[in-house]
Parts: structure tokens; C-alpha cells; sequence
């Protein structure tokens, strides 16, 4: 994973996860020191984190599973199993309606009893039951927009590099600005 000076110098201790909302950013942290950054894409629906808004739920997370180690770039997951297609322009006009869930997964769970774990008074808020993650998306697909259902999309590259320097327990914050 390469630093702001894109230098090669990452390491598992101590990293921590910052996805800007208002930024459209996700930010690699190393004890406190930013070591890198990049653009992503959230929820169009906005901020949010109850069941079926189609929305990116804030606060405290971890990562709980990583999925896809062994796939290719543009490896196509269904359901979080690879389908063992790969994404192409083709692909992607023959099936317009797939939400587009490429190359690797990092599942989130939240911490936050009643915000972004369990229930709260309105219903599931389950961020893990959500199945929200950080993803792979069409390169053609915009970054720095909101455009997805809820899930952190990141361009194909960015999240295999990222997958490569994260472990399961990685604490992620989602934050609105």
C-alpha cells in the first residue's frame, strides 16, 4: 500500500479505517498518522442505518470477514460467493439491474448497540445483518459520487491493496463529515 508519498511501507499494526461521507474518502490510518487515502463511493440514499433504506450507516465498526482473497481482479460475488465470472463491459450490459459487487469483500459489523448493531426502536439497524461492505464496483462506475446501496464501493485496484493490508478486527469509523 503506498503513502501519501507514494512510498510502499504499510503495515497490519495498528491500522485503523476513516470513510468520509461529505468527502466521498476513505482514509488508512497508522497509529495517528494518515498513510494513505482513497476515493469511494456511498449510499445515494444517504446516511442512515436501518434495514432496507439503502442507506451508509455511521460510526464504530470492524472489519468481521474478509472474502475473495484467492479471485481475480473483476471477480464477480453473488451472495458473497464468487460467481466465477468476470466483470466486463459485456457483462455489465447483459445484466443492468446487478448491483455489481467485484474482486474482494470486506464485511463491516457494527459496535454501536441500537445505532449500527442489533435493533433499535424503528427495527434492524444490524449493520452486519445488512450485509454492508467495502467492495470492488465497475472502473466505469464514478468515485467521489454517492451511488450505491449502502455498501463503500472503492475502484478494483484500491480494494485488492487495501484487502491485502487489513486483517478481520481492523476498526472502521464511518463518519458524516
Amino acid at each position: 500500500m503506498k503513502n501519501n508519498d507514494g512510498k510502499n511501507n504499510m503495515r497490519h499494526a495498528a491500522l485503523r479505517l476513516i470513510i468520509n461521507i461529505e468527502k466521498q474518502k476513505l482514509s488508512v490510518y497508522q497509529q495517528k498518522i494518515e498513510v494513505c487515502h482513497y476515493d469511494i463511493s456511498t449510499a445515494k440514499n444517504g446516511i442512515g442505518s436501518q434495514q432496507n433504506s439503502g442507506c451508509t450507516p455511521l460510526g464504530a465498526h470492524i472489519i468481521a470477514e474478509k472474502i475473495g482473497g484467492s479471485q481475480p481482479i473483476n471477480a464477480v460475488f453473488l451472495g458473497r460467493v464468487p460467481t466465477g465470472e468476470i466483470y466486463s463491459a459485456a457483462l455489465g450490459a447483459q445484466y443492468p439491474e446487478r448491483d455489481w459487487i467485484l474482486s474482494r469483500i470486506l464485511w463491516l459489523a457494527g459496535l454501536e448497540e441500537g445505532s449500527n448493531k442489533d435493533s433499535n426502536e424503528q427495527g434492524s439497524c444490524d449493520t452486519y445483518q445488512r450485509y454492508i461492505y467495502i467492495h470492488g464496483t465497475p472502473d466505469n462506475e464514478p468515485m467521489g459520487v454517492p451511488r450505491s446501496h449502502g455498501c463503500i464501493r472503492m475502484r478494483n485496484q484500491d480494494i485488492i491493496e487495501l484487502f491485502e493490508h487489513v486483517k478481520e478486527g481492523t476498526p472502521v469509523h464511518i463518519i458524516a463529515s
